[in-house]
């Protein structure tokens, strides 16, 4: 706030001489006015036009109450500065002085003179006191305040107590508006514009009324488009094609930022939450990634062991050894005995110098400088944290969990089983040399056919107008009437499987050493193979199935056609040991496992597509999934290995869940499931869902091993199959069982 200094009595400058007794008479009286009609008089004749009106309404009621004395001291007080004027007008108009106007309002206002070279208003005047930015306490206890310019003392001015403080300010109407400066030992009064000023400051306005905040903007730049651009010029080619030194600038930012020598905003926040503690060993840790010179990780030395309490020149006694116990210690051999044996002394003095130091000090260099480092990293991370993050498997269901029926009926182990499409009945094949056609919903057996030896496969004809159901045996390929479907569908069927006889006769020649076709007394059909047949498999059409005799050699793998009565091998030569063959669900393409990869042929254009390298156990089962993306492949080192033909021919995941041989895998044709048995007695189902989004690997879950076989000789769960349309599975077990686990 800016400081007024108080009005004070003016003191005349020096009259030229005169002999008039007016002029004397006025000098005594300018010394003895009252201050307090001085202020009067210095504020009516600087306040506003309405302040003086005010303010002389005042007066003029305060001087009918009093005598008329105070009318001749106005008068005189006129005269006086009237006569103070004149005398200084010639001072001015020599340069001698300051202007008149600026040296009156001087003498109203403070009764100080200006100097004339400047340019400041009497609120930016120095202050009378020197002293500085001193605690006034200082001179609490002095009878002066400061020192002015010349080093004079400043001395103190008489203030009346608390109770004359009092009465004078209900005497005068100017206390509200004085304030007292202790810096300099005087009393301010405030004019009614200093107020308003101040008012307006504590309001948060401008001091000033005369300045607006709200000025008009002024719209230097038009927002009009000129109809005639200032260039004219075609756009260059480089505003349309992306700045390579942008594009370098911008892998450096993120370069910076993955090191971490660019701090986020969240990278900032978490290193100010992190606590403001420090290693107290730190400097260690520091020496690891130090470079040399020769820009190689450099290594310290290891540190020896830090001595202990028998290294103290006066150890306790239960850290002195007995004479026995040092008679003991030399019968040994050297590098047995201690390296140190403690001693104690009395004092500090006593204690001799080491005498191996030489000789310890001269090893340790050698091993410095000899002895190669290793740098051995120990790595600290909690088992927890290598476990995948997946989903319980509660939230996975449907997956069967519980067992609901056992088809007893075999006296063998049952080797193969087969649900049909319509998820009504189920087909298993047994080492009886029979094969069972069972009801799923009761557990009854409706049908059987003995074939004298070991069903190895069994599958059924995706064709629903023919019903045939497929079985190997021996080196045998039999097609039965399942007598499903009616009468018009036991009739085409029959028709199917009745071989003409001139296409008998006539194809016997070229098909001599692959396969001769028959008609069976019952209706069905049989191949006859010059090798044991393991496996039968269909295509999704009906019209076509393969089957698998791993001893045949270059008749490993025959395709048969249903239609046309004829068999072809696709291959004149097969590397390696046939074990399963799969067709595609969707596309031209034909999966051959051999023992120890899996061979994708695109039959369309008769080539090898793709080869999925396996592990080192023998395959023993294969499915793929119904999209044709997927495999799975089940081998006998335990192993099941998931494939993802669009990701790589190494397998995707490998689960390593069963204690034996895997025997069979399956994959469920509606639900993301899929399962696999083993020789362990076990049936394991997981979650295995496929996403759409390329750029999403499957994820693999496994929720539930069913267990209910026995294991003889060896052989537990030998084939497992899904229902086509509920969440069940079916296993075949060695102990002549299959069982139905339903959710």
């Amino acid at each position: 706030m800016p400081k007024r200094p108080k009005a004070q009595a003016v003191q005349p400058e020096p009259a030229p001489q005169s002999s008039s007794e007016e002029e004397q008479d006025e000098q005594p009286l300018g010394e003895e006015l009252d201050l307090s009609s001085e202020e009067e008089f210095a504020d009516d004749e600087g306040a506003s036009e309405e302040g003086e009106e005010e303010e002389q309404s005042e007066d003029d009621d305060e001087a009918a109450a009093e005598d008329g004395a105070d009318e001749d001291i106005r008068q005189a007080i006129a005269e006086y500065y009237q006569a103070a004027s004149e005398q200084r007008r010639p001072a001015d108009a020599t340069g001698n002085g300051v202007p008149a106007e600026t040296s009156g309002r001087e003498h109203e206002s403070s009764g100080r003179p200006l100097d004339p070279g400047s340019d400041s208003s009497e609120d930016e005047r120095p202050s009378r006191n020197t002293i500085g930015d001193v605690p006034l306490v200082w001179y609490k206890d002095e009878d002066h305040i400061g020192y002015d310019a010349q080093g004079a003392k400043i001395g103190k001015s008489q203030r009346g107590d608390k109770l004359e403080q009092l009465l004078a300010r209900n005497d005068s109407r100017k206390a509200l508006r004085t304030i007292y400066d202790a810096y300099n030992d005087e009393d301010i009064v405030l004019s009614k514009e200093e107020l308003r000023m101040i008012m307006r400051i504590r309001k948060g306005q401008f001091p000033h009324v005369e300045v607006n905040p709200y000025e008009p903007y002024l719209d230097y730049f038009s927002g009009d488009v000129d109809p005639t651009p200032i260039i004219n010029a075609p756009e260059p080619k480089r505003r349309f094609i992306p700045s390579k030194h942008e594009e370098a600038k911008i892998v450096k930012l993120v370069r910076a930022i993955r090191k971490g020598w660019i701090k986020t905003g969240k990278a900032k926040r978490a290193q100010q939450q992190q606590p403001q503690v420090y290693l107290l060993w730190g400097d260690d840790d520091q020496a690891d990634s130090a470079k040399t010179g020769s820009h190689l990780t450099y290594i310290p030395p290891a540190k020896p062991k830090l001595p202990g309490h028998e290294e103290s020149y006066n150890p306790p006694k239960e850290y002195v050894p007995t004479e026995e116990e040092k008679a003991g210690w030399e019968l040994l051999p050297p590098e047995e005995r201690p390296g140190y044996v403690p001693q104690a002394f009395e004092c500090l003095r006593h204690v001799p110098l080491y005498a191996n130091f030489i000789k310890e000090r001269f090893e340790r260099c050698l091993d410095l400088y000899l002895c190669p480092r290793v740098r051995k990293k120990r790595m600290f991370i909690d088992p927890k944290t290598l476990v995948p993050k997946l989903p319980k498997p509660q939230d996975l269901q449907p997956f069967p969990q519980t067992l609901a029926l056992r088809f007893s009926g075999h006296t063998s182990r049952v080797r193969c089983i087969a649900p049909h499409p319509s998820g009504q009945w189920l087909a298993s094949g047994s080492d009886d040399g029979t094969v069972r056609l069972w009801e799923v919903a009761t557990g009854r057996c409706s049908a059987k056919w003995t074939l004298g030896e070991p069903i190895m496969s069994v599958g059924w004809c995706p064709n629903a107008a023919l019903q045939l159901l497929g079985a190997a045996v021996g080196k045998r390929l039999v097609l039965l009437l399942s007598g499903l479907g009616g009468e018009e569908v036991e009739a085409a069927a029959r028709a199917a499987c009745k071989v003409p006889a001139a296409a008998a006769a006539g194809g016997e020649q070229q098909q001599q050493q692959l396969a001769r076709w028959e008609s069976r007394p019952d209706g069905g059909l049989e191949l006859h193979t010059q090798h044991p047949v393991r496996q039968i498999t269909w295509h999704a059409r009906g019209d076509y199935f393969a089957s698998v005799a791993p001893t045949g050699a270059t008749q490993a793998v025959l395709v048969h056609q249903l239609s046309r009565h004829s068999t072809q091998n696709p291959f004149r030569k097969n590397r390696g040991r046939v074990q399963r063959v799969a067709f595609h669900p969707l596309k031209p393409f034909f999966f051959v496992a051999t023992q120890n990869a899996v061979r994708i042929y695109n039959l369309a254009k008769q080539a090898l597509a793709k080869k999925l390298l396996g592990g080192s156990g023998v395959i023993s089962a294969m499915a793929v999934h119904p999209s044709g993306d997927h495999v799975i492949v089940g081998s006998e080192d335990k192993r099941l290995a998931w494939y993802d033909l669009d990701l790589s021919t190494s397998p995707y995941k490998a689960l390593r869940y069963h204690s034996y041989a895997v025997r069979g895998a399956a994959f469920h044709s509606t639900y993301p499931l899929f399962a696999s048995s083993s020789d362990d007695g076990t049936a394991h189902v997981f979650h295995g869902r496929v996403y759409a989004d390329l750029m999403t690997n499957p994820l693999i879950v496994p929720v539930k091993i069913l267990r209910g076989h026995k294991v003889v000789d060896s052989a537990g769960v030998l084939d497992c199959a899904f229902h086509p349309t509920q969440p069940w599975l079916f296993t075949a077990g060695a102990d002549g069982d299959v069982l139905l686990f339903c959710n």
